[in-house]
């Protein structure tokens, strides 16, 4: 029997998912609070302009129709899951839902997969995540990513096609930990750009900041080989070499000195994840000096010619 999807959430990556899984005319539903623009223009001219929806894909503002669906991807932002969970659990008790958000609550210190078992035990949980940059998703063009769950052979089979290819984990949390903890990375990448500290720079922070975020997945029981997959290293790569990425072109701008670096209505979900993350470091002991260091620049306890000398004069040590 053929599965419905429903998208909730149109910013640019769910709306990218939603035209994905419609464009071989495969019923889709995407649902927005505002979708008179979309509705009339059959486009998301605001997030992701230039991108005509199939005929296949619906948009609705209804929650409790798009809600009716088999599968629900849920690509609110991050920040807002808690709230929007709590406020609809009625919908989505006993459902398939998906996360497809990055990052750890600031207020909870919890990620997507714990925040969903807690607004609604009954569903069914997975996390679909890895480097796919909206615009690629929707042009079509061959994506990759990763869809972790319990036992999510027959979702992956649903939600994968000719140009957006799933591989399947049963590391929930590795999965989860990977998306989040690569914006954080990023924008540590876009600051060092920015501030003229060179691609080998770059590189090293990169580099050590992959180790940081072994060392955190490993800790709450994630895998290597998840983080040294798709939606751990794969993601950072992507996510810290290309302004295409809102944390790493954050950070650019930051370390440029501009005042401005987010722009209006941009949601830079490394920057509550960096606080977030820092917090339960802290307090579990687990050295995080690239987090840490991201943190103090975005609160302006240390400008970034501060925290370059903070990080060089660290002590020496094996790799």
């Amino acid at each position: 029997m053929k599965q419905s999807i429903a998208v909730l959430g149109a910013g640019a990556f769910g709306t990218s998912l939603a035209i994905s899984m419609s464009r071989d005319g495969n019923p889709v539903s995407l649902w927005a609070r505002d979708i008179r623009d979309m509705a009339e223009a059959r486009e998301n001219s605001a997030r992701l302009s230039g991108f005509p929806f199939p005929k296949s894909l619906t948009v609705t503002d209804k929650l409790a129709r798009a809600a009716q669906a088999d599968i629900l991807l849920i690509a609110t932002p991050m920040q807002a899951l808690s709230d929007f969970l709590t406020a609809n659990q009625s919908l989505f008790q006993n459902k398939t839902l998906v996360t497809c958000c990055k990052g750890v609550d600031l207020s909870t210190g919890l990620g997507p997969v714990e925040i969903v078992r807690n607004s609604c035990p009954s569903a069914c949980v997975a996390v679909l995540s890895g480097p796919g940059f909206a615009v690629d998703i929707a042009k079509g063009l061959p994506t990759a990513l990763t869809l972790a769950s319990d036992g999510g052979e027959r979702l992956q089979e649903i939600l994968s096609n000719e140009t957006l290819r799933l591989y399947r984990s049963s590391d929930l949390t590795g999965v989860a930990l990977g998306g989040a903890l690569k914006n954080i990375v990023a924008m540590a990448c876009g600051l060092a750009i920015g501030a003229g500290l060179g691609e080998s720079a770059r590189a090293a922070l990169l580099t050590r900041g992959f180790a940081e975020m072994n060392r955190f997945a490993r800790h709450h029981g994630a895998h290597s080989e998840t983080l040294a997959g798709l939606s751990g290293l794969g993601d950072l790569v992507l996510t810290a070499t290309s302004e295409k990425s809102r944390n790493y072109a954050y950070g650019l701008a930051l370390g440029r000195g501009d005042e401005q670096a987010a722009k209006p209505g941009t949601t830079i979900e490394g920057m509550a994840t960096a606080k977030a993350v820092s917090i339960i470091a802290k307090k579990q002991n687990i050295d995080m000096p690239v987090t840490d260091m991201v943190v103090a620049v975005l609160t302006g306890h240390l400008t970034i010619e501060e925290a370059k000398s903070r990080l060089l004069s660290r002590p020496l040590k094996e790799e």
